[in-house]
């Protein structure tokens, strides 16, 4: 865990010059100890950072856009801290072995299912790796709604402070359809974990989802899954 405490040292004393603080919401959903996958919305590349420090000390995995892994700075660290580097909006079979030797292996794996950043904080369509992952792994959900990242550089420039708020759910399972999960089912599924994310978030950064039934009955205490299939 070396390497963790080293980068959380360094990540907090960036985070005061930027004039940084962080509110949690729903921190007694973390669970203890892995294996679970960490499904996020992704506005901003301060995004890994702000998980590695409100989140308890664990070893962790993660997707990471192959640009940063020339990054001279941003690269190595990355590296040392458990990035898969893959191509932006695609993921090959081999990254996908790997993810799933780490989660098998008890990390911690964090992604965000849209699998590219977005710039207006709203919500995009996500693709079907989250849901491809969790079905092969069988490993427990946790949905993080992050609150804020997408404005902390603008604030930054006018020398403004940021809360950023960390939304954190319940851990869910994927639903069961009772038979191997197929491509075909991958987009319900996908569905789910995204409406799951938009749960702990303010409408503004719905998006995609924003008029999604499935999310609709979500925020109702009902049982999304039929909605997501249809």
């Amino acid at each position: 865990m070396f390497r963790y405490r080293l980068i959380r040292l360094a990540m907090n004393v960036s985070r005061r010059l930027l004039l940084v603080r962080f509110k949690v919401v729903g921190r007694e959903n973390i669970p203890a100890k892995g294996p679970y996958i960490v499904v996020l919305n992704h506005t901003s590349v301060v995004d890994t950072p702000v998980l590695l420090l409100n989140f308890p000390l664990q070893k962790w995995r993660f997707f990471a856009i192959e640009k940063w892994k020339y990054h001279p700075i941003y690269g190595p660290i990355m590296s040392w801290l458990g990035a898969i580097y893959i191509k932006k909006d695609m993921v090959d079979r081999q990254q996908l072995r790997e993810a799933m030797t780490a989660v098998q292996e008890g990390n911690v794996f964090g992604l965000a299912p849209e699998g590219t950043r977005s710039f207006n904080g709203k919500m995009m369509a996500a693709k079907d790796g989250a849901a491809y992952l969790a079905s092969k792994a069988k490993a427990p959900i946790l949905p993080v709604g992050l609150v804020n990242n997408d404005v902390l550089f603008a604030n930054v420039k006018r020398l403004r402070p940021t809360t950023i708020e960390v939304h954190v759910g319940k851990p869910v399972m994927l639903p069961d359809n009772g038979r191997r999960v197929r491509s075909r089912d991958l987009p319900a599924y996908t569905h789910f974990i995204m409406v799951h994310i938009a749960a702990q978030l303010p409408e503004r950064y719905h998006g995609h989802y924003a008029d999604s039934p499935a999310l609709a009955a979500l925020r109702d205490g009902e049982d999304p899954w039929p909605h997501c299939v249809e």
